[in-house]
């Protein structure tokens, strides 16, 4: 799997590019409306995986807007995804999106089954 950017590599700056992460395996086979549940379920409490509120430079940004960009992102194929990451001012720590930082710092965590399906997804018939 390739990576994307939204910007030239020496205008980059502290932009990392993103990738899919590595194909990866459940603990046991899901369907995907398991995978779904537990997607839905990270998001409704994405706040207390990290994450912060504060105010950054006169302007008010709660910490649920870069959990929404966050969740755009992965939702998003990668080229979109990287343009949503660079415009929220998301900092990636790693490229598959499972640790990054906001500008103050706050770290945000996400599991990989909200960024791709497991290699033993069971699929519909």
């Amino acid at each position: 799997m390739g990576c994307a950017s939204s910007r030239d590599e020496e205008d980059a700056g502290n932009s990392k590019k993103i990738c899919k992460p590595k194909p990866w395996k459940h603990s046991e086979a899901i369907t995907r409306a398991q995978l779904n549940k537990m997607r839905e379920e990270f998001w409704d409490t994405a706040p207390h995986y990290g994450g912060t509120k504060g105010t950054y430079n006169d302007n008010i940004l709660l910490f649920s807007e870069i959990w929404d960009a966050l969740r755009a992102a992965s939702e998003a194929d990668l080229s979109l995804a990287q343009a949503v990451i660079d415009s929220a001012g998301v900092i990636v720590q790693n490229a598959d999106l499972t640790v990054c930082y906001d500008e103050k710092g706050a770290k945000y965590e996400l599991p990989k089954y909200v960024l791709s399906e497991p290699i033993n997804l069971i699929r519909d018939s």
